[in-house]
C-alpha cells in the first residue's frame, strides 16, 4: 500500500495517522503537488494528495473516501467512527466542519501567494468562513462530556480537526487565538502530545 502526499497537508496527514492507529503498514512517498506533479498523475489525474494506492492498484482519491475504504478493510468494531445512526452523523459533520476549514486555510494562502492581484473580498471571506467554523467546532467540543469528541477513544472527527488546527495555525500565524477557542486548543493539544501525531507532523512548508 503506498500513500503519497507530504505530512504538512492536513489531508494527508489524517489518513496517515489513521492509517499508524489501525496498524496497517505502508509506503509513503512525500510528493508535492507542485513540485511532484508529473509523478502523481498517474495515479491521480487531479494530481491532488493524498492518493493511496492499494495493494490491488486501483488508487484511491480524497481523504473521507480513503478513510472510507480503511474503515471497512478494518471491520465496523475498530473503525474509529459509528457504523450508523446520529452518533455517525454527528462525527461526520465534524469532520466536514474540519476539513472545510483546512480547504478555506490552503484557499486563503494560495490566494496571498500565488495570486498577483489579490482579492481582500475573497480573504475576508475566508477568514470569516474559518472562524464560523471555529465557533462552531468549540461549541461542540464544549458540549463534550468525554475524553474525546465521541467518547474514550480517538475518532476521525478528533483526528480531523487536530490536523485542520495544525495546519491553520502553521499557515496563517496568529488567526488562531486560543482565548476564544480555549476547547480547540486543549483538544489540539490533547492530540498532537500522542506518538502518532508526534511521528507523523511535517512543518508546514510554503512551495517555492
Amino acid at each position: 500500500m503506498i500513500l503519497i502526499g507530504q505530512y504538512d497537508s492536513p489531508f494527508v496527514r489524517r489518513v496517515a495517522i489513521a492509517l499508524r492507529l489501525y496498524g496497517i503498514a505502508y509506503e509513503h512517498r512525500p510528493w508535492s503537488t507542485f513540485g511532484d506533479a508529473e509523478q502523481i498523475a498517474p495515479f491521480n489525474p487531479l494530481r491532488r494528495v493524498p492518493t493511496l494506492v492499494p495493494d490491488d492498484g486501483e488508487a484511491l482519491i480524497e481523504s473521507g473516501a480513503i478513510l472510507d475504504y480503511l474503515d471497512e478493510r478494518v471491520g465496523s468494531s475498530r473503525a474509529m467512527i459509528a457504523h450508523s445512526g446520529p452518533v455517525r452523523r454527528r462525527a461526520l459533520k465534524v469532520c466536514a466542519l474540519a476539513t472545510g476549514l483546512a480547504d478555506k486555510s490552503v484557499s486563503l494562502f494560495y490566494e496571498q501567494v500565488l495570486h498577483e492581484a489579490i482579492s481582500e473580498r475573497w480573504m475576508a471571506r475566508c477568514r470569516m468562513q474559518m472562524a464560523d467554523v471555529l465557533t462552531a467546532l468549540e461549541s461542540s467540543r464544549v458540549a463534550t462530556k468525554s475524553t474525546f469528541w465521541f467518547g474514550e477513544s480517538i475518532g476521525h472527527a478528533d483526528i480531523a480537526v487536530a490536523c485542520a488546527l495544525r495546519f491553520a495555525r502553521e499557515a496563517h500565524p496568529g488567526l488562531f487565538d486560543e482565548r476564544h477557542w480555549p476547547a480547540l486548543a486543549g483538544h489540539a493539544s490533547l492530540c498532537e502530545t500522542r506518538d502518532e501525531f508526534r511521528e507523523i507532523a511535517q512543518p508546514f512548508q510554503p512551495p517555492a
